[in-house]
């Protein structure tokens, strides 16, 4: 297994928006796929504006280089006061989903959505963790079995 692991190619797209939040979803993912047994060398990682540029990241990287094993989508959404909280939830959820769909390629879905701004921080190393352990089961799934 720790040779499959080492192969694999992992692919981060994240966005900047709540970005001090959205930085340590990410530094968790890649710190635990690092300690999974993936080299930095095969982790690849961009970031976009917000949540909803999310989606159409991952499907023009699958269209133009098709080389990933794996990818997590990273980004974080608060409430607010306002009904923007569910359609960016709910459209960058339906995007992830249709890229992975359309693409056949398992994409983690780490976008957080949360309450607060606390509730955000208090998630984030272990949303990021529990992407990498996502991502690296996902990478290496025999669905013939």
């Amino acid at each position: 297994m720790k040779e499959e692991i080492i192969s694999l190619s992992i692919g981060i797209v994240s966005s900047r928006f709540n970005n001090k939040i959205v930085e340590k979803i990410s530094e968790a993912c890649i710190s635990k796929l690092q300690a999974l047994g993936v080299p930095k060398k095969n982790i690849s990682h961009i970031s976009v504006p917000g949540a909803l540029e999310i989606p159409i990241a991952l499907q023009t990287i699958q269209e133009t280089n098709n080389t990933f094993d794996v990818m997590v989508a990273i980004g974080l959404v608060i409430r607010g006061e306002t009904y923007h909280f569910e359609i960016v939830s709910d459209q960058s959820a339906a995007g992830i989903m249709r890229v992975q769909l359309d693409h056949s390629i398992p994409i983690i879905n780490a976008v957080l959505t949360t309450n607060s701004s606390k509730e955000a921080l208090d998630r984030a190393v272990k949303k990021g963790e529990e992407a990498a352990e996502g991502a690296i089961e996902m990478a290496l799934k025999n669905y013939d079995d």
